[in-house]
């Protein structure tokens, strides 16, 4: 007859083992994982170093470009700091004029005459304030309400309507070529920047009322009054100098000496835009 026999409690058990098992297994997938991925990145650098060891002139090029990069950036922060005191004779615009000149019957004869600012008419400076970038005395060399506002008309206009400030023609006149490209807006970004740090504003307006072209090969509003009005800057009017602020979107097409109808009316708003601003004192502490 048998009997059942109680389970012994005392004795001893196997060790439940799948537990480590799996921790093992799964610690070991973690670290080859990880090996994995220190593995490829090392593996990349070590890559890029034997490229390198096998086409130096790669590194050689790279540290010319760097340097080149470096006097550049150098050069153009000094070239900035030289012009805040000395006259800006010439730009890339009067060259490129003059070049269109040569071998046709045009006059390749440039009308410039370089004037301090004490010595052009305030209601010049007012005119082209007034025509061109009202919002000039209180921005930083950019009109980002104006830029959206073209950005906005310009979806429905057959011709873009720039929105560019008296700050950012200056640097682009100056320091720059004509034309459209990423890489002459982000240079005239970064020139317009750095006119407005170290020039501040009545040079920039200095500058601007020296350097914009205000006729067929006629630059600068000392040059323009010489020229249409046979007198010196100093003594120009306020109808003379909205006269001349209203040609500068287009000096070759539109005439001093002869104004359009459409010139005409244009110089009686910004007159009428001169009086609104409050006159002289509006461009007096710049």
């Amino acid at each position: 007859m048998s009997e059942n026999r109680p389970r012994n409690s005392n004795a001893p058990r196997q060790p439940d083992t799948s537990y480590s098992a799996t921790g093992t297994t799964g610690s070991r997938n973690t670290a080859s994982a990880g090996t994995g991925r220190t593995g490829t990145g090392a593996s990349a650098w070590a890559q890029g170093r034997r490229f390198l060891r096998e086409h130096p002139w790669v590194g050689k090029l790279y540290r010319i470009a760097a340097q080149l990069a470096l006097y550049l950036f150098l050069f153009s922060i000094g070239w900035v700091i030289v012009l805040k005191w000395v006259p800006v004779w010439v730009t890339p615009l009067v060259v490129s004029r003059w070049w269109d000149t040569l071998g046709t019957d045009q006059s390749s004869r440039v009308y410039k005459d370089w004037t301090s600012y004490e010595n052009i008419s305030k209601e010049a400076a007012l005119a082209v304030v007034a025509s061109e970038d009202q919002a000039f005395p209180y921005h930083w060399g950019f009109d980002f309400d104006e830029i959206q506002d073209a950005i906005k008309e310009n979806q429905r206009r057959k011709r873009p309507r720039g929105a560019s400030t008296i700050s950012q023609q200056v640097a682009k006149n100056v320091f720059l070529w004509n034309g459209r490209s990423y890489i002459r807006k982000g240079l005239e970004v970064y020139f317009t920047v750095l006119i407005e740090l170290v020039w501040g504003k009545k040079r920039i307006l200095e500058v601007y009322l020296n350097v914009a072209e205000t006729g067929p090969m006629t630059f600068g509003v000392e040059a323009a009054s010489q020229r249409y009005y046979d007198h010196p800057a100093k003594s120009l009017t306020r109808d003379e100098a909205a006269r001349i602020a209203a040609v500068l979107p287009n000096p070759i097409r539109f005439s001093i000496a002869n104004p359009s109808n459409y010139i005409q009316r244009r110089t009686r708003q910004i007159a009428r835009q001169m009086r609104a601003l409050g006159g002289q004192k509006y461009v007096r502490n710049l």
